[in-house]
């Protein structure tokens, strides 16, 4: 069971809960127990699973991020200029693998999945499969 999903980032960098797009997709296909893996189809826009309850650990974490990876730096060869992008996404990783047991993913109480865009605003794709078990 999968899908590929649609988005439309609004920033040049923000991170976008996708954890009621995901559990609706258990939902819809009666996916009781297995793991399921989120993907960002973009090499500039990674998934992350982090706290989801305080707005502000959002604005903290892309904070830190752009500190340690500034946007511009007169050494970047990559012509498009987005070279830190693609270090984020190397950092947070293009993906995340979470258990679903009796219908409901395994998350902690103040957890959700985040598409965390690095080079926006864009139209954005990200795939769930399920590995049924």
């Amino acid at each position: 069971m999968e899908k590929t999903f649609q988005l439309r980032t609004k920033k040049h960098d923000e991170m976008i809960d996708i954890t009621s797009d995901v559990e609706q997709f258990l939902r819809e296909n009666k996916i009781q127990n297995g793991l399921v893996v989120v993907s960002s189809l973009h090499t500039t826009a990674g998934i992350t699973v982090n706290e989801n309850a305080d707005p502000d650990v959002k604005t903290d974490f892309l904070r830190r991020l752009r500190e340690v990876y500034p946007w511009e730096h007169p050494e970047d060869l990559h012509m498009e200029g987005n070279t830190a992008a693609h270090l984020k996404v190397s950092t947070v990783g293009h993906s995340q693998t979470m258990v679903v047991s009796n219908g409901n993913l395994v998350l902690g109480t103040w957890q959700g999945i985040y598409f965390c865009e690095f080079d926006g605003p864009r139209s954005r794709k990200f795939h769930v499969k399920v590995l049924e078990g």
